[in-house]
């Protein structure tokens, strides 16, 4: 697909598909084999990954306005405010590929607990262990 520039240049727009799928690939190495995947399983809401793909890895991730530390900081601290454990196990190991130790993640989870509650944190270090095979 394209579009035009303010002088009317024809400028093509990025396929956000393939950029979420790489985003994802180097934030998960090993993961997700090369080449175009189909991500649905056919069951109810299968769309919900292709749609994760475009609007989060391809249109957040993979903006230039943050690094992926500090992306995968900001992450950690939504996610365990929000409680969303099962989401939480796959940022863990996502911010140690973003170049985050288990010290900074532990820091992480202290610091929520004043903000986001002593149950969301004690969540959060229960899906830690879990991610990092602790």
């Amino acid at each position: 697909m394209t579009t035009e520039d303010a002088e009317g240049t024809a400028v093509a727009e990025p396929d956000l598909r393939a950029v979420g799928l790489e985003t994802m690939r180097q934030v998960l190495p090993g993961v997700f084999p090369d080449g175009d995947i189909d991500l649905r399983d056919g069951l109810l809401g299968e769309d919900l990954v292709e749609i994760g793909l475009t609007s989060v890895w391809a249109a957040l991730w993979a903006r230039e306005g943050l690094g992926r530390r500090d992306r995968s900081l900001l992450t950690l601290g939504i996610l365990i405010a929000l409680g969303a454990e099962s989401e939480l196990r796959t940022h863990f190991r996502i911010a140690v590929t973003n170049g985050l130790t288990k010290d900074e993640l532990a820091e992480v989870i202290y610091h929520a607990s004043g903000y986001a509650g002593f149950p969301r944190a004690t969540a959060a270090r229960t899906a830690a262990r879990e991610a990092l095979a602790e």
